[in-house]
């Protein structure tokens, strides 16, 4: 009898698990830590739906890689048994690496080093502990194995990490905006000399696809409450590292004042079980102790985002003055007691960028009934033209009221 579990999704309702390897790697304690992990860090605070996790996340993006997979064949692109199960692996995998709290502590934990290096890391070192059986998922992951569209499936402009994602945050947001019609697009989905394209009856879609990307991170990803949220996380954990550098028994001994403290720097690799033990909660429990610490600004900041009293923020289109960040400073310098250097914690500046669609980047290309190909900013009257191609920058200040 074929092997064959199912689970249930809230999002595309029963997500099948058809091979014991796929199972034994989502069974494996590396890969259940991402149940611990938010896929929308903070965005809790302002949407309290907003709760559901990497390990939902991963899912939904593999079960759409069944879907995508089975399409393509359906269409005559070659793929084999094997590829199948390695493509599904790699998606499966592919966000394995997020640190807590996902892409609001992306190189705050561990300097210079991102998700996706870590993901391989991890990656490499499951495929040894499996015998090598995930070492066609790794070069679909790296983009080196010689099919390209399946690299293309796992990361690009019109992946179904992507599509997952937006479907997914729009559910558990409840921001309609962000919904769209990732079912027609899979079903367009086609593979031509080698590429991952889609056909011309699906246009309007991809379309559709790129506006609610871009309209769930104004209003969602990049909202400035969200924002201020998640800058408030980042400021504590350094706030943290430069006390704990400065005086290490100032922090109590965990597996995130080893990483704040950079034990682990350098050979990341020898060090990705100890890696695997956090996850939010560590961040949560190390915030919470932090409450009561001696130091007014670690405890000001860890107290304002445990009760939510956080960061106001304001964003517009044209750089903060210093003028008014300079008074901003002074007041909060003086509000709460503190000196120039505390206050950096207190009043900051930043920008925010989010960018529709890069044609310079992995490009989304119409197949059309003629056998022409076009990238979709070139589609005559197409709405993704130069307008929605150049990247949208914001600029903002966060202060304690």
């Amino acid at each position: 009898m074929p092997f064959r579990k199912i689970i249930n999704d809230p999002v595309y309702g029963f997500i099948t698990i058809d091979h014991p390897l796929i199972f034994d790697i989502i069974a494996h304690p590396w890969y259940q830590r991402l149940r611990r992990i938010k896929q929308m860090a903070l965005a809790h605070l302002v949407y309290p739906g907003a709760v559901h996790t990497r390990l939902h996340h991963s899912l939904g993006a593999y079960h759409l890689m069944c879907n995508a997979l089975q399409v393509l064949k359906e269409k005559g692109a070659p793929i084999t048994g094997d590829e199948e199960t390695a493509a599904k692996i790699a998606i499966l995998l592919h966000d394995i690496g997020h640190g807590p709290f996902s892409h609001a502590l992306e190189n705050v934990i561990m300097k210079d080093m991102h998700h996706e290096d870590m993901s391989l890391l991890l990656m490499q070192e499951l495929n040894r502990e499996f015998g090598g059986q995930l070492q066609t998922a790794l070069e679909i992951f790296t983009n080196i194995y010689p099919k390209r569209f399946l690299h293309q499936l796992v990361s690009g402009q019109l992946d179904v990490d992507r599509m997952d994602y937006l479907t997914r945050d729009s559910f558990f947001t409840g921001v309609s905006e962000g919904v769209i019609g990732y079912d027609r697009i899979i079903k367009m989905l086609v593979v031509h000399n080698g590429e991952l394209m889609v056909e011309e009856k699906a246009i309007y879609s991809i379309e559709k696809f790129l506006v609610a990307r871009r309209l769930m991170y104004w209003q969602v990803y990049l909202h400035k409450t969200v924002l201020g949220a998640e800058m408030g996380l980042v400021k504590i954990l350094e706030r943290a590292r430069q006390l704990g550098l400065e005086n290490s028994n100032s922090l109590a001994e965990s597996t995130l004042r080893s990483f704040l403290l950079n034990e682990y720097a350098g050979d990341m690799a020898r060090h990705v079980p100890v890696f695997c033990e956090l996850d939010d909660t560590d961040v949560v429990a190390a915030i919470k102790s932090w409450c009561h610490h001696p130091d007014r600004v670690l405890s000001l900041l860890c107290r304002g985002l445990m009760d939510r009293h956080l960061y106001k923020v304001k964003l517009q289109n044209t750089p903060i003055k210093e003028e008014e960040t300079a008074h901003l400073k002074k007041s909060a310098g003086e509000h709460w007691g503190v000196g120039e250097e505390e206050v950096s914690y207190l009043v900051f500046t930043g920008e925010a960028e989010n960018r529709t669609y890069n044609p310079f980047d992995e490009r989304i290309n119409i197949l059309f009934k003629d056998g022409t190909v076009k990238d979709i900013s070139k589609v005559d009257n197409a709405l993704i033209q130069q307008n929605l191609s150049a990247p949208v920058k914001k600029f903002y200040i966060c202060y304690l009221k």
